[in-house]
């Protein structure tokens, strides 16, 4: 999964952060507090703030104990709320010999797993029975089409011919009842 972007909820004005499938097709709507959109964002930004914040002290936490975050994993839905795992594997010492290489699972809000996986730059993955349950079909090819066919209605249509194309749609109706939609 990858991060389409960051939107706000038109009814609660709370974030929601949009993870978009492999495909293009498929995006899965997280609701989020300000706070981890906050977070999220600042993740995106690249440059260190003045203080770190409490997901980039975590990475630092992580590489001090040489310790990486491998992969970020939604893995179901539970009483409304998505469910993560941090997979993070030690970083064995050159030269060591005998040392094993451990995966560790850590239980985590899917926010501050995408917050962390964004600062650690590892992969987003989520089970496809969660993006089957949750996603919203995206067609980009069909949203790009809409969208070229009203440009092309803007830049074409002029005053006048939008009046006459109302008139000629309303034409023997009521003149109480609202002109149709031109498009």
């Amino acid at each position: 999964m990858s991060v389409a972007g960051l939107a706000l909820d038109a009814s609660s004005r709370n974030p929601i952060i949009l993870l978009r499938d492999p495909s293009g097709r498929r995006q899965v709507p997280i609701w989020i507090d300000h706070a981890q959109a906050h977070n999220i964002m600042i993740g995106f930004q690249e440059k260190n703030p003045q203080r770190p914040l409490s997901h980039d002290l975590m990475i630092a936490l992580l590489e001090a104990g040489r310790l990486k975050l491998e992969r970020v994993i939604i893995h179901s839905i539970e009483a409304n709320a998505f469910q993560a795992v941090l997979k993070i594997r030690n970083i064995p010492e050159e030269n060591a010999s005998g040392t094993l290489e451990k995966i560790i699972e850590i239980e985590a809000r899917p926010s501050d797993a995408i917050a962390l996986a964004i600062r650690a730059k590892c992969g987003i993955w989520m089970l496809e029975s969660v993006v089957a349950e949750a996603a919203i079909p995206v067609d980009l090819n069909a949203d790009e089409e809409d969208q070229d066919q009203f440009r092309k209605f803007i830049d074409e249509v002029s005053p006048a011919a939008l009046i006459r194309h109302l008139e000629k749609k309303n034409k023997g109706k009521d003149s109480l009842e609202p002109p149709e939609h031109p498009i």
